[in-house]
């Protein structure tokens, strides 16, 4: 080999680590280096620009004309930093970002929640498996290449930032709002998942924010309805729940979201939610976790931070504690007026400010809106659904699977034995049904509602002693599957009978639910498969149809029966 032909070589190939790796360099590294577009950005804001960088305000695509322009006027005359996209659907957020962009002084940094991809957010694109399903699978290579395909969907749409991983530890079962949010119950299991998910995306070219700073998993209150109260002493906050975040601030997190908390044990103000406290975000966060990268606030427009403090002094205190973005603030407007007179009653200083928009303006050369250019408008939804993203979607699907019961009787199932497969909880014939029914070749389906009472079982009873072989599944039909599944108790005695008898159940539902259901400790098999969508039906039939064989690990300890780590 020459030395020209060695020379192009090793281009191709660092280029192609690049490609595959991300940025050369990380935002936290850009972050120390002296930077020229920065630094003219800053030189030409006036302070209450400045101010409005720091706030970024919530953008539909589902809500009509009307409210898309009065977004309009918030970013043409208020100059705010950044856009949080929610509901609509990708198209139309493409044409409706490169609009917005046209309006703005300086460049908008743009978000979205998408803790499972654009799907969370927006119809016709991908939703992967919901974080609780990850938790089970084994292979985090499979989460990194997640992270690369949702890196890819959010810049195709003009965004720069995903409002994820989160990474709280749900260590308790009855958590209204983290629940199958998060990767499980098991600090190292949620650090080792989130790592991988998260550098995905970020060497995709994609900020992230973890979530929710200091830990949102034990608690039983939705902080968007009232403030929840962390009782731990700060010992048990540090082993627990701010594992996770020391881990992932370790490996470079670019963002990092506050939760709406009350947490005595490290700020015993009454009433102070975690958001507002300079004791948890600057003095934690940033000083004791050395953090130096962005700090997001939680919705400012949650109840669990407004409760006590109204009329725009949650915005004020939010970045007297060392917020660097607030999010949904009720009123930007107001809010940039409030902080305004706040630096001249000198509760803020003016330095302060300027290392915040330092920050965000370094953010955005980061996501390159140095060099701004409009997303296309064309071809929008089918390239943000790549046939490589949809296998990679199914792969991770039967990656999650968990077989907990039965796995010698599972490999018994006979093709040519007369088969019933019925399915309770959906109301038609399933994709799971569909999909067995290809091998099993002498099978019938019943169908079950889940408020099915005895002589809708008692019909479906006296046909199944003409089979050889009994197929369940149990469904949860709720668009977010957490606990409290409704099963009529005349479905709950089927249930608990047919696993006296040879039956063999997929659970398609959160894991937490088999508490509910009792009996399943006992049957003949027994399969976990998190959720209800179709992906999840499909590889939960491979397993029964023994061509896939189940890997995944139970992620939570749902009780005496079913532990954490479970999976034949």
């Amino acid at each position: 080999m020459n030395f020209k032909h060695f020379i192009i070589v090793s281009i191709l190939v660092l280029t192609t680590l690049i490609s595959a790796r991300g940025q050369k360099k990380t935002y936290l590294q850009t972050l120390t280096e002296p930077n020229e577009w920065v630094d003219s950005v800053f030189n030409n804001l006036k302070m209450r620009e400045k101010i409005a960088q720091m706030f970024f305000v919530r953008a539909h695509t589902n809500l009509g004309k009307a409210y898309e322009d009065s977004v309009a006027r918030v970013v043409k005359k208020g100059r705010i930093g950044g856009l949080v996209f929610f509901q609509g659907g990708p198209g139309r957020q493409a044409i409706l970002t490169n609009q917005y962009q046209s309006l703005a002084k300086v460049p908008l940094l743009i978000t979205s929640d998408g803790e499972w991809g654009l799907g969370m957010r927006l119809d016709s694109s991908i939703s992967y498996p919901y974080q609780m399903a990850l938790g089970a699978v084994q292979d985090t290579e499979l989460l990194y290449k997640m992270g690369l395909e949702v890196a890819k969907d959010y810049k195709r749409l003009g965004m720069h930032m995903n409002l994820a991983p989160d990474v709280d530890v749900n260590n308790n079962p009855k958590n209204p709002v983290i629940n199958f949010r998060s990767f499980g119950e098991n600090k190292y299991n949620v650090a080792t998942k989130a790592a991988a998910y998260m550098k995905g995306m970020q060497d995709g070219g994609l900020l992230v924010s973890i979530k929710h700073f200091p830990g949102h998993g034990d608690t039983d209150v939705d902080s968007h309805y009232d403030l929840p109260q962390l009782k731990f002493t700060k010992a048990r906050l540090d082993s627990l729940e701010l594992y996770p975040f020391k881990a992932l601030i370790d490996e470079g997190a670019s963002g990092v979201m506050i939760a709406h908390m009350n947490i005595p044990a490290l700020d015993n103000t009454p009433n102070m939610p975690s958001t507002l406290s300079r004791p948890i975000v600057t003095g934690l966060l940033k000083d004791e976790l050395g953090f130096k990268g962005l700090v997001i606030s939680d919705a400012m427009e949650m109840k669990g931070v407004v409760k006590h403090f109204k009329d725009g002094e949650a915005d004020v205190m939010g970045i007297i504690a060392g917020n660097d973005i607030l999010e949904l603030s009720e009123n930007s407007r107001r809010a940039v007026k409030l902080v305004r007179k706040a630096i001249k009653e000198n509760r803020i200083t003016m330095e302060q400010i300027d290392a915040s928009v330092r920050k965000i303006l370094t953010a955005k050369y980061w996501a390159g809106l140095n060099a701004y250019q409009p997303v296309s408008e064309q071809n929008v939804v089918s390239e943000v659904n790549r046939p490589e993203s949809k296998e990679l979607l199914q792969q991770m699907a039967e990656a999650s699977m968990t077989l907990l019961r039965g796995k010698e009787n599972i490999k018994q199932l006979d093709t040519n034995k007369r088969t019933v497969i019925i399915s309770i909880g959906a109301p038609q014939v399933t994709t799971f049904q569909r999909e067995l029914a290809t091998h099993y070749h002498k099978s019938i389906f019943y169908t079950l509602d889940k408020n099915a009472n005895a002589n809708a079982i008692g019909k479906v009873l006296r046909d199944l002693q003409a089979f050889d072989q009994i197929i369940i599944s149990i469904h949860d039909m709720r668009t977010r599957p957490g606990n409290g599944m409704v099963l009529s108790p005349d479905l709950k005695m089927f249930i608990k009978d047919m696993s006296l008898s040879s039956a063999i159940f997929t659970l398609f539902a959160n894991p937490y639910n088999l508490s509910a259901i009792p009996g399943l400790e006992q049957s003949q098999g027994l399969i976990v498969a998190y959720q209800k969508e179709d992906f999840m039906q499909k590889a939960a039939a491979a397993v029964l149809k023994n061509t896939l064989t189940a890997t995944g690990k139970l992620p939570v300890t749902v009780n005496s029966f079913f532990k954490y780590g479970d999976g034949l």
